[in-house]
């Protein structure tokens, strides 16, 4: 029997994964585009996620093509025995000459842009990066197009934190210069609805498959470790 297509109007569910702990969370260092892989515990945290999610019908796995999302998303793609689609429009936002760095390190080099960093000045990009609106719209652009693609199905995309922050903002009408107060947890998994009205969330960060703590950087609320 032919199973009947879902209305293009049916909202999809979509799984926000944020990528496993990587040696540069653990450091506090700014990765941004720079391709840094899982350490073991990140290895870890991503094979937790893959078996907590083992049981959910997925139509597709959306991944950013960085490593450390790739491998967290692959995890999942084994344990569900579906391909990895690559969406390079999911990576982190560029950090330009922050990549790399801690926060400390960035106010003392450059203490004027280190300031517009943490006000969140939309159209400020550090040097050779993107601004926030311009990655807002990049990633925001690329997970409305890949949902829009599976009406009334659900689908895993894993990410990054910066990709996470723009999905939150987006579905809560929050500025791009609003403090965050949200968790962005290595590994976290949040729950959202995508339909015409655009993105709800559903549950948010949640963490209860993983063991051990996890990490979430928050430079403007908590200084680096």
């Amino acid at each position: 029997m032919q199973t009947k297509a879902a209305p293009v109007n049916a909202p999809t569910q979509i799984l926000a994964i944020r990528h496993g702990e990587t040696d540069w969370n653990c450091s506090g260092r700014y990765q941004g585009q720079t391709d840094i892989a899982l350490n073991a515990q990140g290895l870890a945290q991503a094979l937790q996620t893959a078996q907590a999610l083992a049981d959910e019908d997925l139509a597709a796995i959306y991944t950013s093509d960085l490593a450390r999302a790739q491998q967290t998303a692959q995890r999942l793609a084994d344990v569900k025995c579906l391909p990895l689609q690559i969406e390079p429009a999911l990576r982190e936002q560029h950090f330009g000459v922050f990549q790399g760095l801690r926060a400390d390190e960035i106010a003392l080099r450059w203490p004027e842009a280190h300031a517009c960093w943490h006000r969140r000045e939309p159209d400020f990009g550090p040097e050779g990066g993107e601004s926030r609106r311009a990655f807002h719209r990049r990633c925001l652009t690329a997970i409305e197009r890949q949902a829009a693609q599976h009406p009334g199905q659900t689908i895993a995309i894993v990410c990054h934190g910066g990709v996470l922050d723009c999905l939150y903002r987006a579905a809560t009408g929050l500025a791009l210069d609003a403090p965050r107060s949200w968790a962005l947890e290595n590994a976290a998994i949040s729950r959202l609805r995508y339909d015409a009205s655009g993105f709800a969330i559903l549950a948010w960060g949640l963490t209860e498959h993983l063991s051990g703590a996890q990490r979430d950087e928050l430079p403007e609320l908590f200084p680096a470790p």
